[in-house]
């Protein structure tokens, strides 16, 4: 779904750019060009960026438990 009309930047890049490291409105700006011209994308692109960042720390959260087993020495 495209979430900046005048630059054409869809959610999918906004995701795309959170997992390649933006954390803030701004880092998208520099990275896409999302919300720097007419901003009135600002609130949806802001919105997929916090879902992303939720989504993208939850899977770094989970993938930092290993089985019980995994951390004992022969």
């Amino acid at each position: 779904m495209f979430i900046c009309l005048c630059n054409g930047i869809t959610d999918n890049q906004i995701r795309h750019a959170v997992r390649d490291g933006a954390s803030s409105l701004d880092c998208l700006q520099d990275a896409l060009g999302v919300a720097g011209q007419c901003g009135q994308c600002s609130e949806a692109a802001a919105a997929v960026l916090t879902e992303s960042l939720a989504s993208r720390d939850a899977t770094r959260a989970t993938s930092l438990f290993y089985p019980a087993d995994s951390w004992a020495t022969a």
